[in-house]
């Protein structure tokens, strides 16, 4: 899921610029060796770049594709075929008419606050012996950059919207996570942190569409232009993204 079910995303350019994301999920996707046959939920499926390559590897399968946002979804309904569906839900709250055989995910749990609610409806989704494989930002994430954009937002005149802020990330660690899954039910859980720095092709838009919405969205009209600028100002050369991976992968019995 791109962000909470509360917030819509900017779905066009996320596609163009998403090829970190798209990069990432390759990983993710090997590890559910799948047959081709299964029944998949895709938990975030963003724009359908991801999503098309699920696709490729169901070919007597299906994708059952969920984000929490509406632009999000509408944009991966293009690439489904007749036996596929996507639509909008949090993911926290899920509730499937059919159980699946996997879950995959990318990207996107790091944007829900509650794990034990997110893991516990990703295992009633899933059948027995069934297995999730996902990686989202971990602790540490992007902290770097996030320091820029807080010093930033503590100086006039974004300061009243945005001083003090911490933002609606949930960036876990690897024990608290395995621990979760645990407590959810799940078994063979393995959880580990992976660094993977990025520089964007696309810096300014790649921040506004994958890192800053959130501050944006707490700006009024006419300060988000100058958010943005004085964030690119303040971002020393190269312009790195050093993102963290929480890698998890993990079987319901």
């Amino acid at each position: 899921m791109s962000g909470s079910a509360t917030r819509d995303w900017d779905a066009g350019t996320y596609d163009r610029v998403g090829t970190p994301q798209q990069e990432w999920a390759v990983g993710i996707i090997d590890r559910l060796a799948l047959a081709g046959t299964e029944t998949v939920l895709d938990a975030g499926c963003g724009s359908g770049r991801v999503t098309s390559m699920l696709i490729e590897r169901l070919t007597d399968g299906h994708v059952i594709a969920v984000d929490g946002s509406e632009s999000m979804v509408e944009q991966v309904r293009s690439v489904l075929r007749p036996q596929d569906r996507a639509f909008v839900a949090d993911l926290a709250q899920l509730e499937l008419d059919e159980q699946v055989d996997a879950v995959f995910s990318g990207a996107v749990f790091h944007w829900i606050p509650d794990h034990d609610a997110l893991f516990a409806r990703l295992h009633a989704a899933m059948k027995p012996g069934s297995r999730i494989e996902a990686q989202c930002g971990g602790e540490g994430n992007i902290g770097a950059f996030h320091e820029i954009a807080a010093w930033v937002g503590a100086n006039p005149p974004f300061a009243e919207h945005l001083a003090g802020w911490e933002g609606p990330w949930n960036f876990a660690g690897p024990e608290i996570t395995a621990e979760r899954l645990e407590r959810a039910g799940f078994t063979d859980v393995e959880t580990g942190l992976q660094p993977w720095p990025v520089v964007p092709e696309d810096p300014r838009e790649f921040i506004r569409t994958v890192c800053v919405g959130p501050h944006l969205d707490r700006l009024p009209n006419g300060l988000g232009d100058a958010f943005l600028d004085a964030v690119m100002a303040a971002w020393p050369e190269p312009q790195t993204l050093d993102y963290v991976r929480l890698n998890i992968s993990a079987r319901r019995p």
